[in-house]
């Protein structure tokens, strides 16, 4: 088979003859570097991926992703939430990219004061007949229930052992930007409410969570009959409301997303996957640049062979390639071996773990795994750029080798 004569030295000279053997061995550690980087990278950011994956599941599949409302009015107090008057969704909502339901909501801070204890949360008033994703970590009561003039509420696993509070026990709901008169004066509006379910979402959500029917918060909150907070927009990817954010919205509408209230968290899961990766990278990045001390032993091993390689013909560009091609190799070999290596320990990690004994009680039980197949090979790509990038500057020697110099004294 037809090989390039630069690719078919530079296999020779990667495999090297019996009296390399410390050039080899040096050769042999740069490449299990790579690897060993290569398969630490991708390990990690599968599993930080895994854990990004979950925060976005169990909070922000849970959370108001977005919320579109009238601007507040001058003769409004900014504590009116920017009400809007409005029975069905507005169909240029539905019609925006990447929503995929719009419901109504109506929400505000909100203290539960029960018998033992007292507690801050944020309330959210729903319409049961929308659809909710509570419903889907309900462990007790059903949502169904929180039917207008029931007065019934629906709180997260940790606010309830926090309260000490269990189904059908009286709590008090208190909300801090309404009010109402009394004998004793002006008073934060609140009212007895039953606990009706209890839902755990594995998450802080738990403790500040707060649902009620829509009709019964509005009433908590003073707002009229037929007012609300908002439509709550419900999207195929979460991260898209910094797409959407920039557009203009009709009719002069505010636009308001979980970036106010959990944008800090993202952030910092963000900062943290990409410290890692870079940590990681410079390990891959000194294994790579190993590559340049054997490949100068090399060279230097190599100067009678490469001018007798001049004087048969081959130019410059072919001798750097021989060099670049020896030291690329095992740059290439590290990283596929390497990406290869951590996508199957990525896949197996719980199981792995399992085997070693380690408890992983405080995150579930396993480890959550995301391996994304371009991330993947990003990582790969970037090693063989490295390791191609270390090359150069031995290479560029070994092509300046004079014939003369080097074989006057053989």
């Amino acid at each position: 088979m037809f090989h390039p004569v630069s690719f078919f030295i530079g296999l020779r000279y990667l495999r090297g003859r019996s009296g390399d053997r410390f050039s080899r061995f040096v050769s042999y550690m740069s490449t299990a570097g790579i690897t060993i980087g290569v398969l630490a990278l991708v390990t990690v950011l599968s599993v930080m991926n895994g854990f990004e994956q979950q925060l976005k599941e169990r909070i922000l599949g849970v959370l108001p992703q977005a919320v579109i409302s009238q601007p507040v009015s001058q003769t409004e107090s900014p504590t009116d939430h920017r009400m809007i008057i409005s029975s069905t969704p507005p169909p240029s909502l539905e019609q925006l990219p990447h929503v995929t339901r719009v419901t109504p909501i109506t929400r505000g801070e909100a203290v539960l004061q029960s018998a033992s204890s007292l507690a801050a949360g944020s309330l959210m008033g729903i319409a049961p007949e929308f659809y909710e994703p509570v419903a889907f970590n309900m462990t007790r009561g059903k949502l169904e229930n929180l039917t207008p003039g029931s007065y019934r509420v629906v709180i997260g696993q940790a606010l309830a052992v926090q309260l000490g509070v269990k189904v059908g026990d009286k709590v008090r709901l208190m909300v801090t930007s309404a009010s109402q008169y009394t004998p004793l004066g002006r008073i934060p509006s609140q009212r007895n409410f039953q606990v009706e379910g209890i839902f755990n979402t594995g998450s802080d959500v738990d403790k500040q969570l707060i649902l009620t029917n829509i009709t019964d918060a509005g009433k908590l909150l003073r707002f009229k009959a037929d007012q609300m907070s908002g439509w709550r927009l419900f999207l195929d990817d979460p991260f898209a409301v910094t797409e959407l954010a920039k557009m203009t919205m009709p009719n002069d509408w505010v636009w308001s997303d979980w970036r106010e209230q959990r944008g800090e968290l993202f952030q910092a899961v963000k900062m943290e996957k990409n410290m890692m990766g870079l940590m990681l990278g410079l390990i891959i990045g000194v294994a790579a640049f190993n590559i340049i001390s054997a490949l100068i032993m090399v060279v230097m091993e190599k100067q009678a062979e490469v001018a007798i390689l001049k004087t048969q013909g081959m130019t410059n560009r072919q001798i750097l390639a021989v060099f670049m091609v020896q030291g690329a190799s095992s740059g290439v070999i590290g990283a596929i071996s390497g990406g290869l290596l951590g996508t199957i320990l990525a896949l197996n990690l719980n199981s792995v773990l399992s085997v070693l004994g380690v408890q992983l009680l405080m995150v579930g039980g396993s480890l959550p795994v995301v391996v994304e197949p371009v991330q993947v090979i990003l990582v790969i790509l970037g090693a063989i750029f490295l390791s191609l990038l270390a090359t150069i500057f031995p290479s560029y020697r070994a092509a300046s080798v004079c014939p003369a110099e080097a074989l006057r004294y053989e």
